[in-house]
Order: structure tokens, then C-alpha cells, then sequence
């Protein structure tokens, strides 16, 4: 297991965006795969409000973070890691269980601490209520085909040896450099008719959006693999609308 870090100047810039933190996976990220895995989860019957005022739990409860009852999905985990959801707010508390990465329908149950180098909110995951680290945790936006986009600002359709650098070279077309982007491989690739692989693109500069989750598919020719298509689904921060946008 590990614990994964981010700066003072990633929290502030993921604070603002209502994500951010620590570590909460376990392959060795405790901060801290399929395209369409994910777990379903309904709120448990007894659902928080308010911030904790429990003096026991680490750090300070804060009033803005997900609202009781907001579901959210793990993003920024890799593919062969978990987020490590722990009996309070830290990275040095019990873990109590293992998400899988890409999962979906956390349910927040409305606290969110600051331990001061890093955010944690508590969710209910499959009838288990625990703390999450608040960087991996966010909510799934609308997906659209980004293709054209992508090729545009490539100047061409990109061509490489494997699909991991295909997609590698299409993920990064989504980052930023102030602040600098986290791509993380969330789904490893697969070849058949196509070649599939997914990266999660985390932190960008926009109050709203953390990010971006881009499933590239390829096509084998001749050794190498070209651009046949690119999904790409908005990773929202503070919410979304019926619309699938960011709010």
C-alpha cells in the first residue's frame, strides 16, 4: 500500500473545485478495468447532514464538500489499484474497505474535514460508511465524442507502436501544465478489432471540472496502431446538472 501526496497548491486549486487531498488507494496509493465497471450503491438509512462536530475524528469539519445524499465515483485511481475507504479522515486510520477503481454511487452522507495538508469526506459504500480522500472522489459528467477535436489539435491522426502510447499521446492533449495534470492509467489496454485504454486526466485549471476520463479506441495496422476514435466523460467537482454538465 502507499500513501500518495499532493502539494499545499494541488489542495487549494482542488479545494476550490469542492475535490482534492491526500491518498486513499491501495496498490500502493493510499492516498488512493473496464471501461464500464462501477458499483452500485443505494444511501443508508441513516444519513448525515452537517458537518461531524465528533471531536474524536482528526482535523476540522468544513461546511462546503458533496451534500448527504450526492453520489460520487472514484476517479484518478490506476487500474491496478483501490481507493482505501478508512474508519476516519486520514491516511494513518484503519481501512475497513477496498473500492475498486472506477466505481461509482459512493453516497456522501454530508461531512468533509480539513486536516490541513489534506480533505476527506465520508461516504457509504454497499451498506460500509467510511472516510475517503477527498482528490480521488468526484462526479461523472457527460460523455462526448471528442475525435475531431483531438485530430485538429494534433494536426493529424496519431500513430504509435502501442495502444498505451496512443492513448498516452491523446490523454495529454486534455492536461494542463499550470496547474500540471495528473494522467493516470485507469483502464489497462486491450487489443482485438480495435485496441481500447482509458487514462484519467486530473487537474486542470477550472473551478468546476477536475478533470477528464478519455477512452481511446485504435486501430492495428502493420505493427502500429492508429486513431479510430476518442469518449472522452467531464469529471465534475461540485456537482452535476440533468444535463450531465458541471456546475
Amino acid at each position: 500500500m502507499k500513501e500518495k501526496a499532493i502539494s499545499a497548491v494541488a489542495l487549494a486549486l482542488a479545494l476550490a473545485a469542492c475535490g482534492g487531498g491526500d491518498a486513499g488507494s491501495t496498490a500502493t496509493t493510499d492516498a488512493a478495468a473496464s471501461t464500464t465497471a462501477s458499483t452500485t450503491t443505494t444511501a443508508p438509512e441513516t444519513t448525515t447532514t452537517a458537518p461531524s462536530t465528533d471531536t474524536t475524528l482528526a482535523g476540522e469539519p468544513i461546511e462546503f464538500g458533496p451534500a448527504a445524499g450526492d453520489e460520487l465515483a472514484v476517479i484518478g485511481v490506476a487500474h491496478d489499484d483501490v481507493l482505501n475507504l478508512r474508519a476516519g479522515p486520514g491516511a494513518d486510520q484503519e481501512i475497513v474497505a477496498e473500492i475498486p477503481n472506477l466505481s461509482e454511487g459512493l453516497v456522501a452522507l454530508g461531512n468533509t474535514r480539513d486536516l490541513g495538508d489534506s480533505f476527506w469526506v465520508e461516504v457509504d459504500h454497499e451498506g460500509t460508511t467510511g472516510w475517503v480522500h477527498f482528490g480521488f472522489v468526484g462526479y461523472v459528467g457527460v460523455t462526448d465524442d471528442m475525435t475531431a477535436s483531438v485530430v485538429s489539435q494534433l494536426g493529424d491522426g496519431p500513430v504509435a507502436e502501442t495502444m498505451l502510447d496512443i492513448g498516452l499521446i491523446v490523454a495529454e492533449t486534455f492536461a494542463s501544465e499550470e496547474p500540471a495534470s495528473d494522467v493516470v492509467l485507469t483502464v489497462a489496454p486491450t487489443v482485438g478489432d480495435l485496441g481500447e485504454v482509458t487514462y484519467d486526466v486530473i487537474g486542470i485549471d477550472d473551478d468546476a471540472v477536475r478533470g477528464f476520463r478519455v477512452h481511446v479506441f485504435g486501430q492495428p495496422a502493420d505493427e502500429t496502431f492508429g486513431l479510430k476514435a476518442v469518449e472522452v466523460t467531464t469529471l465534475c467537482g461540485r456537482g452535476v446538472t440533468e444535463d450531465g454538465l458541471c456546475l
